[in-house]
């Protein structure tokens, strides 16, 4: 049956599986903070080439540099600024790279699932996923001997069967969706879930201004400065609001040298204002959670 097809129970039953219900956004962040700042690094590595099967040593080498260059310069940035942030993580690259989790850990940021091999959800056999998603949380455990308590799937791909398998894992947040710009309770299928949402946008990521694949006609089009920009403005209207601002960011794209400045520029003009509160994704998700309207 094509779309034009359905009938409005149809329709309505797709668009009301997982919704965005009431605002999470408390009158004021974490020790009267006007602004909560949560940054995000999605330490994907080589599992961009894996989860297309693809075999290419160039782009696995990519992939590399992003545990080897990468998430260093980036955590070095972290630790002269004094702010912790979340890192989300396949579970093939924290098998790849389980040093690199072990830092992280001891440098006092988070660890999120992040599928098992970067998969994308909607594609996958609802059992499967539910499969995948398990093994994920217990290799993360095994990795870094503490559990996830969130998720932000591959590519911010949500199934039908999605949220159901984060509740099953008993996950205090997902950060994977785009309903709102502040903290917001997921519903599902008409029903307050208790779980939060931190919603991100493609806007506040920096994969759109930079990936490149030199067989396609994919090629970067913004210049760094541009994209600090753009992050600056985000920032500004959300402490304008009293509201979340949420970064993703990613180590091999993010890591080089004519771009980590991005970060140290930003991280800069945020700790320029007063009331602002940097947080890790789980810290967030737990204020908002008990603090909503408050």
């Amino acid at each position: 049956m094509q779309p034009w097809e359905w009938d409005e129970a149809t329709w309505r039953g797709k668009v009301n599986k997982v919704r965005a219900g009431r605002s999470l956004k408390p009158k004021a962040w974490k020790d009267g903070a006007r602004c909560a700042v949560a940054l995000s690094f999605d330490a994907d590595h080589d599992t961009n080439e894996l989860r297309d099967g693809g075999e290419s040593i160039g782009r696995l080498s990519w992939g590399q540099y992003g545990n080897r260059v990468g998430v260093p310069r980036i955590l070095q940035t972290l630790k002269q600024a004094d702010v912790p942030a979340t890192f989300f993580v396949p579970a093939v690259a924290a098998l790849l790279y389980p040093d690199e989790q072990k830092r992280v850990i001891a440098e006092g940021h988070e660890i999120g699932l992040h599928g098992w091999i970067h998969e994308v959800n909607t594609q996958v056999p609802p059992e499967k996923e539910r499969e995948l998603h398990l093994r994920a949380a217990d290799t993360l455990e095994k990795v870094t001997g503490i559990r996830a308590v969130g998720m932000r799937t591959p590519s911010w791909d949500f199934s039908q069967v999605t949220l159901e398998i984060e509740r099953e894992l008993g996950l205090l947040y997902d950060s994977s969706l785009m309903a709102d710009d502040d903290p917001y309770e997921l519903v599902e299928d008409g029903k307050p879930t208790g779980m939060v949402e931190l919603p991100v946008e493609w806007i506040r990521d920096d994969a759109v201004y930079f990936n490149m694949n030199r067989f396609t006609a994919h090629r970067p089009y913004t210049p760094p400065p541009a994209v600090l920009d753009i992050f600056k403005r985000e920032f500004d209207r959300a402490y304008k609001e009293g509201g979340l601002f949420l970064l993703t960011m990613h180590p091999h794209v993010t890591g080089y040298r004519s771009r980590i400045f991005i970060l140290e520029e930003l991280i800069q003009h945020i700790q320029s204002h007063e009331g602002v509160w940097f947080g890790t994704h789980a810290d967030i998700a737990r204020f908002a959670r008990e603090n909503a309207g408050e």
